[in-house]
């Protein structure tokens, strides 16, 4: 599991040359602490699933089963605890270990000996409905040495961005302009053939102290190779801060087919798409109106409201209360006669009702095992 080996099992898609897997797993996660002083951003969950999860499961759809993960220095154990050797998940793992962030080109770098032709990277916090299946199968069959997915994004000067001649063909990346060239984004997604690993080892580290990936595609492009860009279907979330988590948590419960394998007693009501994992139990008086999803072995008792585009880890135990709009994660406990709004809790943390409180909505980010007393 923990070692380099390019003799590992390959899967060539449609009998064309064979593609390998690297996710991203690392970064500080800065702007969505203190959720992330306990772990890394990419296995917060967003509708009950780790987000770098969709990740793999969707280059796993595609036919790709051997998959490198790039470690951070944030809790990498973590991310092997959970994930392991991939056989759970139908793949095959190797780890990677990057630690501190010095740019998304450097980590593609240390894959050099992983992979053995074409490859994929995926950053470990990105969302893309519809999967890349037609983008790996289209790839596989060109002579391309990197394709790129773009997205029409409001703000583009928070990202990488494209840059387009008068015929509308891709001439340039620049990252994070003040004034972009055009509304079109990078998704966090890249096709590559090996000449990517010469430019990046004579690339310089930009004011960020970091290896450029933008940096890197553009130099591609300057020096002759042949890099193309699609238009992604569909929406593409970067989960960077806590609104994009909640927003990806919406997109997908939004789209979720709904089951029932807990417990729904008489007299509770059910509205909606919402699934409901085994063990939990829904007391009578409670309102659950969909979507929502809550996990197994939780408890949400009488008179407690759960509101649309809510997802309850496995668990929980809601005493009292209305929660909405939130991802409320594994083992925590809320006992409060208030309105929980647009809020991230952390696994295993306590919301409780101290004394006297006039019912409001209140929005919490609230990390791993803390306790709060209103």
């Amino acid at each position: 599991m923990d070692n380099l080996n390019c003799s590992e099992v390959k899967v060539c898609i449609d009998g064309g040359p064979c593609l390998k897997g690297v996710i991203l797993h690392g970064g500080h996660g800065t702007r969505l602490r203190p959720l992330t002083h306990t772990g890394p951003k990419q296995l917060i969950p967003v509708a009950n699933k780790p987000i770098s999860q969709y990740v793999l499961e969707d280059l796993r759809d595609s036919g790709i089963k051997d998959i490198a993960i790039i470690l951070g220095d944030i809790y990498p154990e973590k991310v092997k605890e959970y994930y392991g050797d991939g056989s759970r998940f139908g793949v095959n793992i190797t780890y990677i270990y990057q630690g501190e962030p010095r740019g998304i080109a450097h980590a593609v770098g240390l894959c050099e000996s992983f992979v053995d032709d074409e490859f994929v990277v995926y950053l470990g916090d990105n969302i893309l409905k519809g999967g890349i299946s037609k983008y790996v199968k289209e790839f596989s069959k060109s002579d391309l040495d990197a394709m790129i997915l773009l997205c029409k994004v409001p703000r583009p000067e928070l990202f990488g961005v494209a840059k387009f001649d008068e015929k509308g063909r891709l001439v340039g990346l620049i990252e994070k302009p003040k004034k972009p060239p055009s509304p079109y984004a990078l998704t966090g997604i890249y096709f590559f053939r090996p000449a990517i690993f010469d430019v990046i080892r004579r690339l310089k580290p930009s004011w960020r102290g970091e290896l450029e990936i933008t940096e890197a595609i553009h130099n591609l492009l300057v020096e002759g190779y042949k890099v193309e860009h699609r238009m992604v279907s569909g929406w593409w979330k970067d989960t960077g801060t806590p609104e994009d988590i909640l927003e990806a948590n919406r997109l997908i419960l939004d789209e979720m087919k709904p089951h029932i394998n807990g417990i729904i007693e008489d007299s509770s009501s059910i509205q909606g798409r919402v699934s409901v994992g085994s063990g939990t139990i829904i007391r009578r008086g409670a309102l659950i109106r969909g979507p929502v999803i809550i996990g197994k072995n939780s408890r949400i008792e009488s008179d407690v409201y759960i509101g649309p585009f809510t997802s309850i880890g496995d668990n929980v135990v809601v005493k009292s209360g209305e929660i909405e709009n939130s991802i409320i994660m594994d083992g925590c406990v809320i006992n409060i006669n208030d309105r929980i709004i647009d809020s991230l809790i952390g696994p295993n943390a306590r919301i409780m009702l101290g004394g006297e409180s006039k019912p409001s909505g209140r929005r919490f980010i609230i990390g791993e095992s803390s306790r709060i007393i209103l």
